[in-house]
């Protein structure tokens, strides 16, 4: 049994999952706790200027962009998910455990939710005092099988967590997010603006793989981008 969970929030979540998390707190058997470093949306509007007048984010998230010259690309660089999710989490760890700095022996065992879709995310712990596991993995899970596990205990099921502007949903993710929630929708729609108007001169980013405006792109499969989660290599989002 674990001796307890951390959710580390970016202040961005979609509100099916905070309501989700309202639940989960009141069934389980040992505590939840939730952590933030704040919004990840500021941080990510908050701009930096370079001599040369330049203008970059203060946290990079991993848009797809647009150059003057046509040519299209995607902001490989990014710290959305080690600062806003990792670094939390660590620090929650390190002050539950009580765990000296310095230490380099394990000293805390970390749970993690990826399941046999997604083995490819699974990455040994960068700290000496901790251990990573993948329990659902380990029970040769898919997400499919935990889906069937939650509704045959009469659970209700569980959304995914990711920040409502992340450019990693797939068409299948914007088109719900926008028929079931779409309050979430725009404010994913309203963040794409803000960081467009931000970034200023030069490579544009979108949210979408179409580089279109968000509110223009029809998620009814002709577009067509597909889930990226392989991409997100810490495996803390999504799970």
């Amino acid at each position: 049994m674990p001796e307890g969970a951390i959710f580390a929030d970016t202040q961005h979540e979609p509100a099916e999952v905070y309501r989700w998390l309202d639940w989960l707190e009141r069934e389980l058997p040992y505590p939840v706790h939730r952590v933030t470093k704040g919004s990840l949306a500021a941080s990510a509007l908050d701009m930096r200027v370079t001599a040369d007048g330049r203008r970059f984010s203060k946290k990079n998230i991993p848009f797809f962009t647009l150059n003057k010259n046509g040519s299209k690309g995607m902001m490989r660089f990014r710290d959305c998910t080690v600062d806003y999710k990792i670094r939390p989490i660590l620090k929650a760890l390190r002050q539950l455990a009580k765990v000296k700095r310095g230490t380099k022996t394990p000293v805390v065992e970390s749970w993690i939710g990826i399941t046999t879709d997604e083995f490819k995310r699974m990455k040994p712990s960068r700290d000496l005092w901790v251990v990573n596991r993948w329990p659902l993995i380990e029970k040769r899970l898919s997400r499919a099988d935990c889906l069937t596990w939650m509704g045959a205990k009469g659970y209700p099921t569980p959304p995914r967590s990711a920040c409502v502007f992340c450019p990693f949903h797939s068409d299948a993710e914007w088109g719900h997010m926008k028929q079931h929630d779409p309050e979430s929708f725009a404010e994913a729609v309203d963040f794409e603006k803000k960081i467009q108007e931000a970034k200023g001169p030069g490579a544009v980013p979108f949210l979408h793989a179409s580089r279109r405006p968000l509110d223009e792109v029809s998620f009814s499969g002709d577009d067509q981008q597909l889930r990226l989660w392989d991409d997100e290599c810490e495996g803390m989002c999504g799970v």
